[in-house]
């Protein structure tokens, strides 16, 4: 998808009402499904957090911003993310949240950002957050600084890639659901982009099929 068009329908994107858990099922680890089946968040008490699904232009194509974390002893070591993180006691909003850990991450200045729009909250049984992502973007790519200690890489997935069903498959592996099952994914170049980042790229991708 070409940037300028993505700027185009920006506006029908706040139009659409969002799929939420539908979309979210077409890329969700099939335990996951039951373990979210009539599910009471008052005796959970979920931790939350917030994530930036960030779309810039990048050789006049669109393109979000993806992260790959770097090791360390938790259920989400080394996987592909949004940019973001917990929601602190001093954060004024969800929306702050993604936007301060976004800058901290990976220093795009959080005033840089247009917000097109809040999509639908995810739970993560396996580390017990509720997640609030939010959709935004830069007019032009930023220059990059990842903090090393949270991130390993930085990864670009193009709309075009997003919108592409052969680059979605299912694919073996070991989660903390199972060691062997199969789980949907979104292949992007060397990368496997699975669990909670799949699912709510499943959402955008599903909103964004509604209004290109």
């Amino acid at each position: 998808m070409q940037f300028s068009h993505f700027l185009q329908i920006v506006s029908k994107i706040t139009q659409v009402a969002l799929p939420g858990e539908a979309a979210h099922a077409k890329m969700s680890p099939p335990e996951r499904l039951e373990k979210v089946k009539d599910i009471d968040f008052s005796v959970l008490n979920p931790k939350r957090a917030a994530v930036l699904m960030l779309v810039y232009p990048e050789d006049s194509q669109a393109v979000l911003t993806l992260i790959q974390r770097n090791s360390y002893k938790g259920v989400h070591s080394s996987q592909i993310a949004f940019p973001g993180g917990k929601i602190e006691s001093f954060d004024a909003s969800p929306l702050h949240t993604a936007l301060r850990e976004t800058e901290e991450e990976i220093g795009v200045h959080r005033d840089a950002v247009t917000i097109v729009s809040p999509f639908s909250e995810l739970y993560i049984p396996p580390s017990n957050f509720k997640v609030s992502p939010f959709l935004g973007y830069l007019p032009e790519k930023p220059l990059f600084i990842p903090d090393p200690r949270e991130v390993a890489a930085m990864v670009q997935m193009p709309l075009s890639v997003l919108l592409d069903d052969q680059f979605t498959e299912l694919r073996r592996m070991a989660t903390s659901y199972s060691q062997s099952i199969d789980v949907p994914v979104f292949n992007v170049g060397e990368h496997a982009v699975w669990g909670a980042t799949a699912m709510m790229l499943s959402e955008l991708k599903e909103v964004l099929k509604a209004v290109r």
